[in-house]
């Protein structure tokens, strides 16, 4: 049974996410599946699931994401994974940068009657937004605007 779950995940990830073979999502994911992202929110349902994966796909048609760990407690499984990807296209209201970047995650489903019914997955925001342009590097931050330094701050 847990090879099996962890098997799920990692076809769901290859097939859906890495090739964009949205006919699979029916066979792995449950009608009844509620996702928490920190980018798009919640989503639920097999249609809604759909349009967050077309969302990434267009924005980042080479995406590609790596199962860097992977296990399983009770019908959770847990994965740490690296997603890499060229912003191409627009995302969230943001021009295509052509930039090329990674983020890192962490994801949680729980499996139920053989299928992804529960997806809750944290990754890097801040890093996927400064790839987008939006945000500019902590070391750009830290300067504050126009290069200058920041006043000390007292405590």
């Amino acid at each position: 049974m847990a090879t099996d779950n962890i098997a799920l995940v990692r076809r769901f990830i290859e097939e859906v996410w890495n090739k964009g073979n949205l006919t699979v999502i029916s066979e792995v994911v449950s009608d009844k599946y509620t996702g928490v992202e920190p980018v798009i929110g919640e989503v639920r349902g097999l249609e809604a699931l759909k349009q967050q994966i077309q969302t990434f796909r267009t924005a980042f048609p080479d995406l590609r994401i790596t199962i860097d760990d992977i296990g399983m407690a009770g019908d959770r499984v847990f994965a740490r994974w690296t997603g890499r990807g060229s912003h191409k296209g627009m995302f969230m209201g943001l021009a295509p940068t052509n930039n090329r970047g990674e983020v890192h995650g962490i994801s949680i489903d729980r499996i139920t009657n053989g299928k992804i019914t529960e997806h809750f997955e944290s990754y890097d925001s801040l890093t996927l937004f400064q790839l987008l342009g939006a945000v500019p590097p902590v070391d750009q931050l830290l300067k504050g605007q126009m290069g200058q330094e920041q006043p000390q701050r007292r405590v």
